[in-house]
């Protein structure tokens, strides 16, 4: 998955870029916090994992 589109799913569930990591970006929605990875393509899993475990599809 492109992960440009993984930010834009978890900006329409809530979630806002909190800060700038070493090699991830951390976004946050309330006290919910997410770290994605700064490459290009997110492995699939990792992209499906991430969106199951806050419930997004």
């Amino acid at each position: 998955m492109k992960r440009r589109d993984l930010i834009k799913r978890l900006e329409r569930a809530g979630f806002a870029l909190d800060r700038h990591g070493g090699s991830h970006n951390v976004y946050k929605r309330g006290c919910d916090e997410e770290q994605i990875p700064r490459h290009k393509e997110i492995n699939e899993m990792l992209a499906k994992a991430i969106l199951k475990k806050w419930g997004i599809e």
